[in-house]
């Protein structure tokens, strides 16, 4: 459109755009993955099941999927700014009041209310992404965002892992609080106002008409159920190889299993070369690599040294990055009109992935091992594979979906 002023990469409001939403990352990450470190301490604490323990991660991951499509509706009539802003000072805040609970249904009803609070961050950061940054540079951005998501998960995780090594847990997680408050206020200075932003007036019908017209694209479907099945995977993966490395086989100590975290940094790489990487290969090679690496990765976790264990942790995460840099980046190709809906649709699979695998890989857990949390992920990885296969099919068909 002639009245479009897009952020040019390189510029200053390209890297203040980028470092806003590198604030919002860490905060939304941090916030919501502190207690997948702490899943041993509830344990002991509670006297609970590491099923149970899960919850204090799904019962956020859950809210925040459920929500976002209706966050991605507000932001397209209040604002993609305003609304990233309130998300992030509100879920610091919520995050706060979790230290200071001592019984778990409460702290399980605070985790359930910050997930729907974070709900207005992810798909909205994608949605400003692709309105905001020129069309050539916008897989790169996204793969810095998504980059900025994986440092941010990683800190929070270690950080909270390391203070709970010498510090009550809940210690722990008000620290974290107060980082992501001060980020929070970073991120509200820093971000470029929206000038490429249309409001729309929140009417539900339409809405509602525009989410089940993302819903039944046949390759915007493929993508959600990809975000469901590689997220499901890597959550379950994480929220378990815990116990496994606490456990007699290496016996490692909280602040050891905490550097497991350290992956995130080797996939935050990986999703910035994959996503500069499309634009040589294509989506598709570039999707079907990445879960290749995942399966790798995974293979390797099943051997008895410590090592293999941790490679494959790095190599299973590289390639989890990937395949979520290359989906991302492919659900704003198919569409030009309700990104944020449609990001939000893709981030509510990957949430819902997210939080029904990494609880159901507790039972698997519990009644195999280590080997069943195998299985599970690979019975996911395979899914995912399959649905590639049909997102590759419909790309070659005569009227494409690109």
């Amino acid at each position: 459109m002639p009245d479009t002023i897009f952020i040019i990469r390189g510029s200053r409001a390209y890297w203040r755009a980028n470092l806003a939403l590198f604030c919002a990352g860490f905060v939304t990450f941090s916030t919501l993955y502190a207690f997948q470190p702490l899943f041993p301490n509830l344990v002991a604490e509670f006297s609970i099941s590491p099923a149970m323990a899960s919850l204090s991660l799904s019962f956020a991951t859950f809210a925040l999927a459920a929500t976002l499509p209706i966050s991605g509706s507000i932001s397209e009539a209040w604002g993609r700014r305003r609304l990233m802003g309130c998300s992030v000072v509100l879920s610091s805040l919520l995050a706060l009041a979790t230290a200071f609970d001592h019984a778990l249904p409460t702290l399980l009803a605070l985790r359930l209310l910050q997930g729907v609070v974070l709900a207005g961050v992810p798909a909205v950061a994608m949605a400003y992404l692709g309105e905001e940054i020129e069309p050539k540079a916008a897989g790169s951005a996204m793969g810095l965002y998504i980059a900025g998501n994986a440092c941010g998960g990683m800190s929070g995780r270690i950080l909270t892992a390391w203070l709970a090594d010498f510090l009550p847990w809940r210690d722990a997680v008000g620290i974290i609080a107060l980082i992501g408050l001060a980020l929070s206020l970073l991120f509200v200075w820093l971000l470029p106002p929206s000038r490429n932003f249309r409001r729309r007036s929140f009417q539900l019908g339409p809405l509602s008409a525009s989410l089940f017209a993302h819903l039944r694209n046949p390759g915007l479907f493929c993508l959600f159920l990809l975000a469901f099945t590689c997220m499901g995977g890597f959550v379950t993966l994480y929220n378990y190889v815990t116990f496994r490395l606490l456990g007699p086989a290496f016996n490692l100590s909280q602040a050891q299993v905490a550097l497991i975290f350290l992956a995130y940094a080797f996939g935050a790489c990986g999703s910035s070369v994959m996503g500069a990487l499309v634009d040589r290969f294509g989506r598709s090679p570039m999707l079907f690599s990445a879960l290749w690496i995942m399966a790798a990765g995974l293979g390797l976790t099943l051997l008895p040294q410590l090592l293999a264990v941790i490679a494959g942790i790095v190599v299973f995460t590289i390639g989890f990055f990937g395949v979520h840099a290359v989906a991302s980046a492919w659900v704003g190709a198919l569409v030009s009109q309700g990104r944020a809906q449609a990001s939000s649709l893709y981030l509510l699979f990957y949430y819902l992935g997210s939080s029904i695998s990494g609880t159901g890989g507790g039972f698997f857990y519990q009644a195999w091992g280590w080997n069943g949390v195998v299985g599970l992920v690979f019975l996911l990885l395979l899914g995912a594979a399959l649905v590639g296969l049909r997102l590759t099919a419909l790309q070659r068909q005569p009227v494409s979906i690109l």
